[in-house]
């Protein structure tokens, strides 16, 4: 893939709502992938846009929100985000046939937030009109001020002492749920929290536990999956409708267990009853994995930006498909 696909990046536009993006925090990989889509000497970079296999929309739809939104306009402002991205696809669509021929079948921008065209979000919900066949679905990655997540083994598996863990705040429907039946009890197996004591270090709890849980908040995606596997912890997904990442070549089942919500109630029973020589099994796995999450500046074989490039090679080859 690396040598024979081509993508061609859209030079139209200006900083900072095109050709940059957020480079900390949980919106980071929107950044560097348009980072890295735009280095000098990346192998997968068009010289033109006439042996392009693909076409890149440099747009950032987390800097267009930051820069743009206002909360005097919080009810309009998706609309005034539609009308940048229908205006860009204006103009590249009248300057260059590409657009045109596929009606933007062959095209894709990165998005965190929620045409015919690929989307490669982290949102990836089914219920919100993702389609796995066309859109892909990526890690949302929690990126720190040095812009480099760090990844780690964490504590042995044999030394870990807490059977599950979260912490985070008590929104949306299924982390309400959550809390309802784990947050209030005095359950040392399974350590659910709002807000960890001062005293106490976050990733040093995720080192700790054997299954890190993973529920949905106010989207279906959290870079909570992402802090698990960066520590070697087995990921517990606890959503509806999320659409996981890299499913083409990933078989999450073998490095993670998913939690219906309906489930939550029974939580502890399902975990103790997954023997230690699985999980021990599943979490070799979960590092394993951790090479695909990792993200390198340029980007590496294998790691988390290829991984993206790689699902949306595969969506452009169904688009061939499709057209045959």
């Amino acid at each position: 893939m690396v040598n024979t696909f081509k993508i061609w990046t859209y030079k139209e536009g200006d900083i900072p709502l095109m050709h940059t993006g957020p480079m900390k925090n949980i919106y980071s990989v929107e950044g560097d992938f348009i980072e890295e889509m735009e280095r000098k000497g990346n192998p997968m970079a068009a010289n033109h846009p006439d042996e392009a296999h693909a076409f890149f929309i440099p747009i950032s739809i987390t800097n267009i929100v930051r820069f743009l939104y206002t909360p005097a306009e919080r009810y309009g402002y998706r609309q005034r985000l539609q009308a940048i991205v229908e205006d860009y696809i204006g103009v590249i669509s009248e300057r260059y046939p590409y657009w045109n021929r596929s009606n933007g079948a062959d095209h894709f921008y990165v998005s965190c937030h929620d045409w015919n065209v690929i989307r490669v979000l982290c949102n990836a919900n089914s219920s919100e009109g993702f389609i796995p066949q066309r859109d892909v679905s990526m890690t949302e990655i929690n990126g720190p001020f040095d812009n480099i997540p760090t990844v780690s083994s964490g504590q042995s598996p044999y030394n870990r002492s807490m059977l599950a863990f979260f912490a985070g705040g008590n929104h949306g429907v299924v982390r309400k749920k959550l809390f309802e039946y784990w947050g209030n009890k005095e359950d040392d197996d399974i350590q659910v929290y709002t807000r960890l004591p001062i005293d106490q270090n976050y990733t040093e709890f995720l080192s700790q536990s054997k299954y890190c849980l993973c529920p949905s908040g106010y989207e279906v995606a959290s870079a909570r999956v992402t802090e698990a596997i960066y520590v070697g912890c087995i990921p517990v997904t606890i959503k509806s409708h999320y659409v996981l990442p890299y499913s083409d070549v990933l078989d999450w089942s073998r490095f993670s267990i998913q939690v219906s919500v309906d489930q939550i109630p029974d939580l502890k029973r399902i975990l103790e009853a997954i023997s230690f020589s699985k999980y021990l099994e599943m979490q070799k796995r979960v590092m394993e994995v951790q090479k695909h999450f990792m993200v390198n500046i340029p980007a590496k074989q294998f790691d988390v930006l290829h991984m993206i490039l790689h699902s949306v090679w595969l969506r452009r080859l169904n688009v061939q498909l499709l057209k045959s």
